[in-house]
């Protein structure tokens, strides 16, 4: 399947995680988030991987505007019917992702030093 990165073009960070695939010339799918959601198949992956809890983005704008500090939800559900909710960027590559700027990770991911 190779590299993934789900996030949007307007995202900094996901700007920054392009940057430093291209730069290194590792091939990489990109999934707009803005452009078209995750199938229920790739964010039940990415939830068994990482966890639904610790997908949730708590600092977004839609959760502080829907108040869910305060609210109990179904994380899965949540993340299924409000896809800005997900933190981003993430990096996957098969089973394998990590959320977030994380070059040392990625190097951990791709299998280099």
């Amino acid at each position: 399947m190779g590299i993934q990165i789900i996030g949007t073009k307007k995202c900094r960070e996901t700007q920054k995680t392009e940057r430093y695939f291209k730069e290194r010339k590792i091939a990489y799918h990109f999934v707009d988030l803005s452009q078209r959601e995750l199938s229920p198949g790739e964010l039940k992956s990415l939830i068994t991987t990482l966890g639904a809890d610790e997908l949730i983005d708590t600092g977004s704008k839609l959760y502080k505007k829907r108040g869910m500090e305060y609210m109990d939800f179904d994380a899965i559900e949540e993340l299924a019917e409000h896809p800005d909710l997900m933190k981003i960027p993430v990096v996957r590559d098969g089973s394998k992702a990590v959320i977030g700027w994380d070059p040392e990770s990625w190097k951990t991911l791709l299998g280099v030093e």
